[in-house]
């Protein structure tokens, strides 16, 4: 079968799809991923074929912190948007006869499913359906609301996350022959598997039947990747350090962000690994190494604590590696698994990005180091995680129908 992945945005939204193209491929599927270009190199790197999807998730980041007014960041998101449309409309001219789609596109996977007459599954990496349980990820507030309360947010996330699309979805569905306001044959994104664990985020009972919560799809590491010498060294040369890192977060804000981090490292009195990211981060002194692009599957269960910016990615990496955590959320869904790591156990009190000093970035890995509940609670989580296999729910369905 010719599956098709169709995801968009940071390093996070897309490597956790390496692994799972890569358990489809072992059973003996064809798979293709589409992708910033910025990716075409680790997709292809783990065997899977790329097709291109435009855009640039850094500037777009860079760009809405620069903007003058809210309706400048929406003019910047819709643009977005309508290149995210181009990207699946030639995607899909490839061919496919299944679209595995990322949460955020779906709505342009489904205008892509129709013309195309396949079916289309969610593979999502986020909670995507309203429940009474909790707000969902990029809801207003993280605060537990109740359930009517709670139902209202996660309603109000779903709306604007269409909203997003709202002059994508009919410019893409002209583009593919198909009536530009009604679906001509409505295709709904379903079944739909939730690549996270249930110990993190259990399956809200409220939840369509159809919807699962199947455990974490591990990022494939490429081929003949090893960290750099002088990681090993210096890993080998003193106690564990804390790895400190915001991912795609705050591009050009390297030279602040490093003064920071090089005195709150100072103020803890710890050994950090801090890698670059999209800041440009970096930190000074012999307790403190600059890295650039490291496997967090490597790196983590090596390191004291994680320090980082609450990314779905990152935060699987560091329950994954049984090590407690600090998050500093910046956007989007940070803020939620930020405040689940939290109330998990393993990481102290989140520090917002807007809030961060280091003072406060000292006294939170202190707090994080100093706690012993955090640790070991990581590390009950980490047994736990490593018994699921999150790909299998999705290969069993694929293995017991017809699909197409």
């Amino acid at each position: 079968m010719r599956i098709l992945i169709v995801t968009a945005g940071s390093r996070g939204d897309v490597a956790p799809y390496t692994g799972l193209g890569q358990r489809l491929l072992e059973a003996g599927h064809r798979v293709a991923v589409t992708a910033h270009p910025s990716f075409e190199a680790l997709v292809g790197e783990c065997g899977l074929d790329y097709r291109p999807m435009p855009g640039d998730p850094r500037g777009l980041i860079r760009d809405w912190a620069r903007a003058a007014s809210r309706e400048e960041a929406r003019a910047l998101t819709r643009a977005y948007a309508d290149g995210l449309a181009d990207g699946v409309a030639k995607a899909v001219a490839g061919g496919a006869d299944l679209l595995l789609t990322a949460f955020g596109p779906a709505p342009l996977s489904r205008a892509a499913g129709e013309a195309l007459g396949v079916p289309v599954i969610g593979t999502y990496l986020v909670p995507s359906f309203a429940t009474g349980r909790f707000p969902l990820p990029n809801a207003r507030s993280t605060e537990d609301l109740g359930p009517e309360g709670n139902l209202a947010a996660g309603r109000d996330v779903l709306r604007r996350a269409e909203g997003v699309f709202a002059s994508a979805v009919p410019r893409l569905r002209a583009r593919l022959g198909l009536p530009a306001d009604v679906p001509s044959a409505p295709v709904d994104v379903r079944p739909v598997f939730h690549g996270f664990s249930p110990l993190v985020v259990p399956r809200p009972e409220d939840w369509p039947s159809w919807a699962e919560v199947t455990g974490y799809w591990w990022p494939a590491r490429p081929a003949g990747r090893r960290p750099p010498a002088e990681l090993a060294d210096f890993l080998q040369a003193g106690p564990p350090p804390v790895f400190i890192g915001f991912g795609s977060m705050a591009p050009g804000q390297g030279e602040r962000l490093g003064e920071l981090v090089t005195a709150a490292v100072k103020r803890a009195g710890v050994r950090a690994v801090v890698q670059a990211g999209w800041a440009g981060l970096s930190g000074r002194g012999a307790d403190i190494l600059t890295v650039g692009d490291v496997p967090h599957d490597w790196l983590f269960p090596r390191t004291a604590a994680v320090v980082h910016h609450a990314g779905a990615g990152t935060t699987a990496a560091g329950l994954r590696a049984g090590v407690p955590a600090v998050p500093v959320p910046v956007m989007a869904d940070q803020p939620f698994w930020a405040s689940r790591l939290y109330r998990l156990g393993v990481a102290p009190r989140p520090v917002p990005f807007q809030n961060l000093t280091a003072e406060a970035l000292g006294d939170a890995i202190t707090a994080c180091l100093s706690e012993p509940a955090h640790h070991r609670r990581a590390v009950e989580l980490a047994h736990g995680i490593a018994a699921e296999d999150g790909t299998a729910s999705l290969l069993a369905h694929l293995g017991s129908r017809s699909i197409g």
